[in-house]
């Protein structure tokens, strides 16, 4: 039987009474249908890495009791891509997880909840790496220093890249029947790993510091009117004032949250907008151009060889 409490209001469940069930290749572990929908797809993908799907829309504000201890420690990338929820430890410490942003935590153990808010739909993406695979890639001189402390530590908290966006979006979309499926995981999974781990290993002497929450909520605010408008977007001036800074302040947030420029995101966006609508065998080569903003094909055809060193109507052809 579920042990299911309601305490000050909120209902509380233990992780361990989480029913789990094998499908294909990953376990699914479901809410009880009588506290609202809420999965967890659970690939392991390696025995150093995971990946953790998680959709919730609970039918009641909710409170997933958890325990935690690992054999060596682990190092946590959470992808808000909607919603919000908060772990609140037993000893006081809260952490929030904000839909777009990517947050990095550390820890070895902990115990408490994860707590979702009624009929709000929640859904992340959690990859756990233990300090073998961070070793492997970064080296232990880079890794080290980041457990150095004791509990759950949050190493940073900053915008969703535009890469890993596009990544997380080629992993909700993977197709399980199909028998690469593992391989096509995993490469998705390494190529948003480099991106939002990359500026935890780069050198601390990095002006850092100079940045805060406020900035990075701005860089995010001008990343997702680039996403939003990419067919007919605004001039870095407009994007600036509408983001609420200036031309040399956003453009320093993007090199700084996205090591890209205003101009090189909205690139990729439509680059990787162009690519699934051709690999997905939906358009031609001229009107995948006019979905991403192209006037004229010649022009879309010759950004996308520079950008992917392929033709689109080779990719057009294949599909």
């Amino acid at each position: 039987m579920e042990t299911k409490q309601a305490t000050a209001k909120r209902w509380r469940i233990s992780s361990d009474e989480l029913p789990f069930h094998q499908q294909k290749n990953c376990l699914h572990q479901s809410l009880p249908e009588d506290l609202g929908m809420g999965r967890s797809a659970i690939f392991q993908l390696d025995q150093d890495l995971s990946y953790i799907e998680t959709r919730y829309t609970p039918s009641k504000d909710l409170a997933v009791l958890s325990r935690i201890d690992y054999q060596e420690p682990r190092l946590v990338v959470t992808l808000g891509l909607k919603g919000q929820s908060r772990f609140a430890e037993k000893n006081g410490d809260e952490l929030v997880f904000n839909e777009g942003y990517t947050s990095i935590t550390t820890t070895r153990s902990s115990m408490g909840e994860r707590q979702y808010q009624a009929h709000k739909p929640t859904m992340q993406l959690r990859f756990a790496l233990n300090k073998n695979w961070l070793n492997r890639y970064f080296g232990e001189h880079k890794t080290n220093p980041l457990f150095n402390k004791s509990g759950i530590q949050l190493l940073s908290y900053r915008p969703i890249s535009p890469q890993a966006i596009c990544a997380a979006q080629q992993l909700l979309n993977c197709n399980e029947s199909r028998e690469t499926n593992r391989i096509f995981m995993h490469g998705q999974v390494m190529s948003l790993l480099a991106f939002e781990l990359s500026h935890l290993c780069a050198d601390k002497r990095r002006n850092s510091a100079e940045f805060n929450q406020k900035d990075a909520a701005i860089a995010k605010s001008a990343r997702d009117i680039l996403f939003r408008e990419f067919k007919n977007p605004p001039s870095v001036e407009e994007l600036s004032k509408r983001a609420g800074t200036n031309q040399f302040k956003l453009k320093k947030l993007f090199h700084h949250f996205f090591n890209n420029t205003p101009y090189g995101l909205l690139l990729e966006i439509r680059m990787n907008n162009a690519y699934q609508l051709l690999e997905s065998g939906q358009c031609q080569v001229g009107v995948a151009a006019d979905r991403v903003g192209y006037s004229h094909a010649s022009n879309f055809s010759t950004a996308f060889i520079k950008h992917f060193g392929i033709s689109p109507k080779a990719i057009s052809k294949k599909h």
